[in-house]
């Protein structure tokens, strides 16, 4: 007897496109990921909240604000020396530099202009500053695209730029050493010899470092046509230092609007026109080569002198008269208090920083105390082109464009 059924042999392509059909609305086409604000990637409490189509970055936003600083208000309600520490906190890999910029500032407001020897001073350090920075942002953003031993390397010249700052200042990492109005000292005895010994040392090791990376085919693989920035995008989002140079941008504040006396040194201003993150490395290595060139100008230049300005209103008087004078000991008193007597006025300064252009605007109405002070940080600024820049990128390439990018959260929570 023959037999027969009504099974039938399911159609399995049709059912999974039924069911993605219904779950399509679920669970929708894009993922978003969280990167950050603790990962290695980002370089500090960064958090980019990214919209994945697969491994394709379809959004990138970048979500600040988890230092909780509020430099600017605090600004406000501080003398304007006592403010000094404060800076050293903002770009905190060169601390130096942020104490230039903002005792130049003031200095502006006050209609100071330090004598040659100081001004050489701060050129020094400066220039050790910006050395230390890139030196640090070429060594992470190697490591973050493999390549450990540049790492080594770049941290061991940055340990020697610590070792003299603590023989200039007392300290490695948070200085606190520029001063309204000059230094809290000249340099030590024997500090031009070794800041000489270390610059022979530091060529060195950038010619090391460019032997190890500029050929190097999986670090070229990595950065090159990654992350391009073109000239007028970067203007446009208004990023300075060498994430501008990178992309064609010539602007460098030393030579555009000298201050310190930079007019008087010979240097390059390196540029590149590809404005991929391969060319914003090798533009920080040649600008650390130029820092070098700079340095050795100072120390064969290097003028005899006063450090500070003399204003004996609104300096602090020497230590020796405090002690046996009566009218110094109330004048140390009413500066220490009181702070500096600054005229009423409005006030920028804008500083090239290893990052890019470090600004202090001023509102004074005079007295100790500003007004109104407000920072331009340039990691800020640099990071508001994440979106634009990492849309269409792959995972993969966030660590190169942040490594490239080279900014620091501590003046971006300002």
């Amino acid at each position: 007897m023959k037999t027969t059924t009504n099974f039938e042999t399911p159609d399995i392509a049709s059912k999974a496109a039924d069911y993605q059909a219904e779950t399509k609305d679920l669970m929708g086409d894009k993922m978003t990921l969280n990167m950050g604000p603790s990962h290695p990637a980002t370089h500090g409490v960064l958090r980019l909240v990214l919209e994945l189509d697969g491994e394709i970055i379809t959004k990138a936003t970048p979500d600040v604000g988890f230092l909780h600083r509020g430099d600017e208000k605090i600004a406000e309600n501080m003398h304007y020396n006592q403010f000094i520490p404060y800076t050293d906190r903002l770009d905190y890999l060169a601390p130096l530099a942020n104490n230039v910029a903002y005792a130049m500032a003031v200095e502006k407001l006050l209609g100071w202009e330090l004598p040659p020897r100081g001004q050489a001073v701060r050129v020094l350090a400066c220039e050790l500053a910006r050395i230390s920075s890139h030196m640090l942002g070429v060594g992470v953003c190697a490591m973050d695209v493999g390549a450990m031993t540049v790492f080594l390397y770049t941290f061991t010249e940055r340990e020697k730029v610590y070792n003299l700052s603590e023989k200039l200042t007392g300290a490695r990492f948070t200085t606190s050493y520029t001063r309204v109005g000059g230094q809290i000292r000249d340099l030590p005895e024997g500090f031009i010899a070794q800041v000489e010994k270390f610059l022979t040392e530091c060529e060195l090791t950038i010619e090391e470092i460019g032997k190890l990376l500029d050929k190097n085919k999986i670090f070229m693989d990595r950065m090159c046509d990654v992350g391009v920035i073109d000239k007028e995008s970067a203007i446009s989002y208004g990023l300075t230092g060498a994430n501008l140079r990178a992309s064609g941008g010539t602007r460098d504040l030393r030579k555009d609007s000298p201050y310190l006396g930079y007019e008087n040194y010979e240097f390059d201003v390196p540029t590149a026109e590809e404005g991929d993150c391969y060319a914003r490395y090798q533009v920080r290595m040649e600008e650390m080569r130029q820092s070098i060139r700079i340095i050795r100008q100072v120390i064969a230049t290097l003028p005899e002198g006063p450090v500070n300005v003399v204003d004996p209103k609104n300096t602090l008087p020497q230590k020796d008269r405090v002690l046996m004078s009566m009218e110094e000991l109330i004048h140390h008193f009413i500066i220490s208090t009181q702070g500096i007597d600054a005229p009423e006025g409005e006030v920028y300064f804008g500083h090239e920083n290893p990052k890019g252009e470090l600004g202090f605007y001023i509102h004074s109405k005079g007295g100790g105390v500003p007004h109104r002070l407000k920072i331009r940080s340039p990691s800020f600024i640099n990071l508001s082109i994440c979106d634009e820049l990492l849309t269409g990128a792959m995972v993969s390439d966030v660590p190169a464009i942040l490594g490239s990018l080279d900014f620091v959260m501590g003046e971006c929570d300002r």
